[in-house]
């Protein structure tokens, strides 16, 4: 029987991922940065410009939203440390997208490096 480990070290050998040295020129050249990560981690903080997706509605919001529909699209993704997104990145290409790939160590690697974190503002009641 496989295991989560088993499942994300086989992904990794057969994804694109990229170094976080090679990250931040990867992000500039893609259409689109996804962040994999659940609901309240991103809004804990996420990679400038990233767009929210969580893992388990992946498949889902990009087969139902035209504007991420195109298999030629360059896709960026990361999740916490770098699993959910080869995972995610082993998906979009059973899916057909030619261009994707996942920053190793993902965000915590991002972060820890002291690259540039977003914070949603929260929302002010009056």
């Amino acid at each position: 029987m496989k295991t989560a480990h088993d499942l994300v070290t086989a992904a990794k050998a057969a994804i694109d991922e990229l170094s976080l040295a090679d990250a931040q020129l990867a992000i500039q050249n893609s259409d689109v940065l996804l962040d994999v990560r659940e609901a309240d981690e991103y809004m804990n903080g996420h990679i400038p410009g990233a767009v929210h997706i969580s893992r388990g509605l992946l498949e889902f919001k990009l087969s139902n939203d035209p504007d991420l529909s195109p298999r030629s699209l360059k896709i960026v993704l990361y999740c916490k440390n770098s699993g959910r997104a080869a995972l995610a990145s082993k998906v979009l290409h059973e899916m057909g997208y030619l261009h994707v790939q996942s920053i190793a160590g993902g965000f915590d690697a991002w972060a820890g490096a002291g690259n540039t974190v977003a914070k949603p503002e929260a929302i002010k009641f009056e």
